[in-house]
């Protein structure tokens, strides 16, 4: 996250704090600061004004006068195209020293140049943050900028320093400067002062809001009327410039605004655009649709949209549509502020390759409350700065899923587990910095969870934030205990390394695999081992339930690798799967393309069910296991996993031992695939067969004679029962 020291000022007292200072704070409190930039880097700038400027003949060039005080006016040759009388520019003079350089008076087609007159892009300013105006020409200052002064980057507000912080990815709730002041104030003792929101006088609204997909639960909306859309107040736009965002105008501007104050995405949408005043949230289309950025994209079922009387209004938490879009002609608007599934948003972020900072703010989580204060604070800046009124009752639709969290905490056990002597008053110092609302009863607090802090379930979860607060540099150094035990490896863990060397020496290299997945393909199972394990506090939804199985996971793996040209492939896993109360180690081999290829004499092998089959004997071979006690049988209980003709069930001495064969068409192409092989075998029963031992036997002493002879025998008959005589089978 881009942190302005600045911005950040003016909710947080950080007199006496440099911001080399405060990144150290936060770095020791959890949050690492990446790195400390300026917006731009110049100095020996002055403003001044330009009150003369004539066409130098057969020349781009511009001989302007240019006055920097009262009573002192320089020649300037410049070459920008808006280099014209009365406007205000930014001067460096001879000696000044930009990105580019340093400045010295020169001498072009004869005339003297005492100075340059300056782009924000020659002062060092991002690029992205700028139109072509900007890019192509000097900045053009407003006109009630002072003349001679000298404090340039002060005035333009590009005299600050920017904190690149990293973020972990349970502190979702600090994507906004809000948060940021909050926890600031919290790590150096200070007072937070946050806007205070104001009230409007509201009529009420006739705007129609429709829930139609259960991956938007909670919506908000509010009709402005009155808008006046022009270019932001310096303020706003020195705001967003600070936070590499680039100003569009004040109506825009104040939605991107709150959005970095408080977390909470928000859209505008143009009123008159909207039919019948009326808007619903779908899934379900699938259609070409063209944004806000006048880009085209392809609609999936599952994607989010916001649509009014049946037209495309936005892609929900993501982008805007370009109908519906906010202009100059905008003269009342309808906000929106809702709550979208975050793995919806992050599936369609990614498919469109579509990455905003509303998307990414949705996929990591935002406060359940947020959307209230946001629509409130966008209310009050639209009305002080874009003339806003005719307001509307706020039209909520849904429920915003929010339930109170209390969290207990002894003192006693607190400081067991810190290796502490922290006293209960040090402890709720912390927690009412923190907002937790701490309520002492005896030994034991109880914290009242602020809305925003999602990461906070546990009383471990209280004990890090003492500690963080309070600093680990406390805590005494002790040094670890140590024992070493002698060993040897036991019966299975022999039997997985043979297994490992065996599968090696076969042609297939070994994968890991992801062990967490998400709820949709935790359903989808192969052979699960029972009810599968959900997490309480997930990274991201795609990895909220620990597997059941390997097969989708190992599916993926392939699917990856195909993708980045890796191909033929050949591996294996060895992993365990778990269910509510247990856990079982299995063994996965997969397999497409070519099995063996020599490309010098032209000779392939490719992979097919008999391939698959022929490692898993070999296999089991190599363990000293008969084919006897090895039993083959027909698929009947995995046909929506596997090819329902090319897919056999294993036995060993009659226990299910697993599954092998073609995987099933439709599962081929949800991951890709072509002709892919797959196994999945359960290695605890493997790990409890009795293994014969190998014997020595001692060589024949005369060659051998090998004959080949044809049986004809009922079509029902396993191949494992041919290796003797019995009369029942002809």
């Amino acid at each position: 996250m881009k942190l302005s020291y600045n911005w950040l000022s003016q909710y947080v007292d950080l007199k006496g704090i440099s911001p080399t200072e405060l990144a150290q704070s936060l770095t020791r409190s959890g949050h690492e600061v990446e790195g400390l930039n300026t917006l731009a880097n110049a100095s020996g700038l002055v403003i001044g004004e330009i009150i003369e400027s004539d066409l130098i003949p057969e020349t781009h060039l511009h001989k302007a006068q240019v006055r920097i005080s009262n009573h002192d006016v320089k020649q300037i040759i410049c070459g920008a195209p808006n280099c014209r009388s009365g406007l205000k520019v930014i001067v460096a003079l001879p000696g000044a020293k930009l990105p580019i350089g340093e400045i010295s008076a020169k001498s072009l087609h004869g005339l003297e140049s005492y100075g340059m007159l300056c782009s924000l892009k020659e002062l060092g300013v991002d690029l992205k943050l700028l139109n072509e105006a900007q890019i192509n020409g000097i900045e053009e200052l407003p006109q009630e900028a002072p003349v001679g002064e000298t404090d340039v980057l002060a005035y333009l507000g590009l005299d600050d320093t920017i904190l690149d912080v990293s973020l972990t990815a349970n502190r979702s709730d600090c994507l906004s400067i809000w948060a940021m002041a909050r926890e600031v104030a919290a790590i150096v003792g200070r007072k937070v002062t946050l806007p205070e929101l104001q009230k409007h006088v509201e009529k009420p609204s006739s705007f129609q809001v429709v829930l139609k997909s259960e991956k938007a639960p909670y919506y908000l909306g509010k009709v402005i009327g009155h808008i006046k859309v022009g270019p932001s107040p310096k303020w706003l736009k020195e705001v967003l410039i600070s936070s590499g965002i680039n100003s569009i105008n004040n109506v825009v501007d104040i939605s991107n605004y709150v959005m970095l104050e408080t977390g909470q995405p928000l859209h505008f949408y143009q009123l008159n655009k909207l039919k019948n005043h009326s808007i619903e949230v779908v899934d379900g289309r699938r259609e070409k649709i063209k944004a806000l950025d006048g880009m085209e994209f392809q609609l999936e079922s599952e994607d989010i949209v916001i649509e009014t009387n049946g037209t495309f209004a936005g892609i929900a938490g993501i982008m805007g549509g370009e109908e519906s879009m906010i202009d100059d002609e905008t003269v009342a608007i309808f906000m929106e502020a809702a709550h979208f599934s975050p793995v919806q948003i992050r599936h369609t972020s990614i498919r469109l390759n579509l990455v905003t900072e509303a998307a990414s703010r949705f996929i990591k989580g935002i406060d359940p409350l947020a959307a209230q204060q946001a629509i409130q604070r966008a209310t009050d800046l639209l009305v002080e700065w874009a003339d806003g009124g005719e307001i509307e009752e706020t039209v909520e639709v849904g429920h915003d899923g929010y339930t109170p969290i209390k969290i207990k905490e002894s003192l006693t056990r607190l400081n067991q587990v810190l290796g502490t002597k922290f006293t209960m008053n040090q402890v709720t110092s912390v927690l009412e910095r923190l907002n937790f609302a701490p309520l002492v009863q005896g030994d034991e607090v109880v914290c009242h969870i602020p809305s925003y802090r999602r990461d906070m379930e546990l009383a471990a979860d209280v004990q890090e934030e003492v500690i963080r607060l309070l600093g680990y540099d406390d805590l005494e150094t002790t040094l670890p205990r140590m024992e070493a035990n002698v060993g040897e490896r036991n019966e299975r863990q022999v039997a997985k390394r043979k297994t490992r060397e065996t599968l090696i020496s076969l042609g297939l290299q070994e994968i890991v695999t992801y062990t967490l997945q998400s709820k949709e393909e935790s359903e989808k199972s192969l052979w699960p081992l029972g009810e599968a394990i959900v997490l309480s506090m997930p990274m991201s939804e795609a990895r909220s339930h620990i597997r059941t199985s390997l097969m989708r996971s190992v599916l993926a793996s392939a699917q990856y690798n195909i993708a980045h040209k890796n191909y033929p492939l050949a591996f294996y896993e060895i992993s365990k799967v778990y269910a509510k109360g247990s856990e079982q180690e299995r063994l996965a081999i997969f397999l497409e393309g070519n099995y063996q290829e020599d490309k010098l004499f032209g000779l392939e092998e490719k992979s097919d069910f008999y391939t698959l089959k022929g490692i898993i004997m070999s296999w089991l071979e190599k363990f000293g296991l008969p084919q006897e006690r090895i039993e083959i049988n027909e698929n009947n209980r995995y046909d929506d996993h596997f090819h329902p003709y090319r897919s056999a069930l294993v036995n060993l001495d009659g226990q299910f031992l697993g599954v092998f064969g073609e995987v099933h068409p439709k599962l081929q192409k949800e991951y890709s695939l072509k002709e892919a092989l797959y196994a999945e075998i359960d290695l605890e029963v493997f790990y409890q067969a009795k293994i014969d031992r190998l014997h020595f036997k001692e060589l024949d002493r005369y060659p051998s004679i090998d004959r080949d002879i044809a049986l004809v025998v009922k079509k029902d008959v396993p191949a494992q029962k041919n290796g003797g005589y019995d009369p029942s089978i002809w």
